[in-house]
C-alpha cells in the first residue's frame, strides 16, 4: 500500500470512527418522571414532554424524545426501572422528574438523594448527560424540610456534575393565583401550563445537547 492509499485508508477509518461516535451521542432524550410529566390529566400530546419533541422539530433537530414517565412514580421507582431503560434506548440525555411523590408519602430525604444519586451515577456510566429538575414541597411540610427538599437536587447536581432546573414549576406553582394553572386537585398543572414548564426546561436541555 502507497502512502496516499494508506491515508485514504486511515482518513476512511478515522471519519468511520468520528461517524459511530456521532451517531452514539445523537440518541434520543430520555424523561424519566411521575405524573407531572405523565400527562396526567390532559389529552395526549399536549404535555411539556410532547411539547419539547415537537419544538426540537421545529428548529431542524432531529431528536427524539422517549417519555418513560409513570404517574405515582417515586425515584425508588424510577431508580429500579433506569437500567433497563438506559439498555433500551442508550439516550444522549436523561431528564430526571421525581422526588414529589416521595415528599408526598412522607419518604426519608436521605432515600430520596441516595436514589437520585445512583439514578444520575447509571446515566453517566451508560455515557448519557443528566437533568435534575427540582420541585420544592407545600410550606405545611415546614420550613426546615422544604429547604432540605430544595437542597437534596441542588447538592446531587453538584456532586454530580449534573445539569439542574432549580424548580420546574417556576412560573405556574409559585405566581398569585396559581390555582387557576392547575387541576381540580391543585396538584397536576393544566394544558395552558405547560408550555410554561417546557420553557423552564428547553435552556438547560439545548446546553446539554448542544
Amino acid at each position: 500500500m502507497n502512502r496516499r492509499h494508506f491515508n485514504a485508508a486511515a482518513s476512511a477509518l478515522t471519519m468511520g470512527v468520528a461517524l459511530s461516535a456521532w451517531a452514539k451521542a445523537k440518541g434520543p432524550i430520555l424523561v424519566v418522571g411521575d405524573s407531572l410529566s405523565a400527562e396526567y390529566g390532559l389529552k395526549r400530546g399536549s404535555g411539556w414532554v410532547a411539547l419539547l419533541e415537537l419544538r426540537l422539530r421545529q428548529l431542524g433537530k432531529s431528536v427524539a424524545v422517549v417519555n418513560a414517565s409513570i404517574s405515582g412514580d417515586t425515584t425508588s421507582g424510577g431508580l429500579s426501572r433506569l437500567p433497563a431503560l438506559l439498555a433500551q434506548h442508550q439516550p444522549q440525555l436523561v431528564v430526571i422528574e421525581l422526588g414529589g411523590n416521595d415528599a408526598l408519602r412522607g419518604l426519608p430525604l436521605k432515600t430520596s438523594k441516595d436514589n437520585l444519586l445512583a439514578m444520575v451515577q447509571a446515566c453517566q456510566s451508560a455515557q448519557a448527560r443528566v437533568l435534575l429538575l427540582g420541585m420544592q414541597v407545600p410550606p405545611n411540610y415546614g420550613p426546615d424540610y422544604g429547604a432540605q427538599f430544595v437542597a437534596m437536587y441542588a447538592e446531587v447536581a453538584k456532586s454530580k456534575g449534573a445539569g439542574l432546573v432549580p424548580f420546574f414549576l417556576k412560573g405556574v406553582a409559585d405566581v398569585p393565583q396559581a390555582d387557576t394553572l392547575f387541576q381540580n386537585d391543585r396538584i397536576h398543572p393544566l394544558e395552558t401550563a405547560h408550555p410554561i414548564l417546557l420553557d423552564n426546561v428547553w435552556p438547560a436541555v439545548l446546553k446539554l445537547i448542544a
